[in-house]
């Protein structure tokens, strides 16, 4: 059966070293393994751990590379699984899985990984776990807590709904090709808050707002949102966005909601 050509408009780096594919497949616990989606299955080295072993039920690989998908099929084609030509970033991908809960796993394209996230926080009702391998420096920021450099946007918004580990380090030459810097595992687990104690919308424009200008106080960087001046005057302001904790933000929302 021929090989899948990667392909650098998509980002595509394959995983040839089967040690590595299977901690990744592993750090998915057996209690999360009910619906499972696969982001960028590519030749299948997760995919192959997963498709015969009985934990993972109702598996769906998902794929925008018609060459990869058209491979995956002739290789499982006496499995069960479901493979579908999508793109996640466009795809209703609740349907999928019938608005019900599922998990999440892959070797996500370094190029749209943060709009994958953004992706999972738009859902995050229905992803009750994510285990991924993309960038390092992106999986450190997502694990970072506050006062780290790393610290940032999507630390905030993802850290509120999830317990996020970095699991481990994987170097380049495990890849075809071998990407210019090292990947990163991390794992995120939903944390079982549904409501944070205050406004969503407001809250993902501050973390926003703050960090756009993140060598700024917050009483430079929020100046977008036109805040009156007395509650600027309060001392969370004299702070950086990278020096406040996940409920330091929501705090600082319902501050702000209070006086607006």
């Amino acid at each position: 059966m021929a090989q899948v050509r990667p392909k650098k408009q998509l980002g595509q780096h394959f995983l040839k070293d089967l040690s590595i594919a299977q901690k990744i497949v592993d750090a998915l616990p057996k209690d999360s393994r009910s619906n499972v989606l696969e982001i960028g299955p590519g030749t299948g080295v997760l995919s192959d751990l997963m498709v015969d072993e009985e934990s993972f039920r109702n598996l769906v690989l998902l794929d925008v590379d018609r060459e990869s998908i058209d491979y995956l099929e002739k290789k499982y084609k006496d499995k069960e699984v479901k493979i579908l030509l999508a793109d996640f970033l466009k795809e209703d991908v609740l349907s999928i899985f019938n608005n019900g809960h599922f998990s999440i796993i892959g070797n996500f394209p370094y190029n749209i990984s943060s709009q994958i996230f953004f992706k999972v926080l738009d859902i995050k009702e229905h992803v009750d776990e994510v285990v991924c391998m993309l960038q390092k420096e992106v999986a450190e920021r997502i694990a970072s807590k506050e006062g780290n450099k790393d610290y940032g946007i999507l630390s905030v918004l993802l850290q509120a709904y999830y317990d996020i580990e970095y699991l481990f380090t994987v170097p380049p030459e495990v890849f075809l090709p071998p990407p210019k810097v090292n990947s990163g595992v991390i794992r995120l687990k939903r944390n079982g808050v549904s409501d944070i104690g205050c406004d969503e919308k407001l809250f993902k424009r501050v973390v926003k707002a703050g960090f756009q200008m993140r060598r700024k106080t917050l009483r430079n960087a929020l100046k977008p949102l036109n805040l009156p001046e007395s509650i600027r005057e309060q001392e969370v302001f004299n702070k950086r966005a990278e020096q406040l904790s996940v409920d330091d933000f929501i705090q600082l929302t319902n501050l702000i909601q209070s006086h607006v």
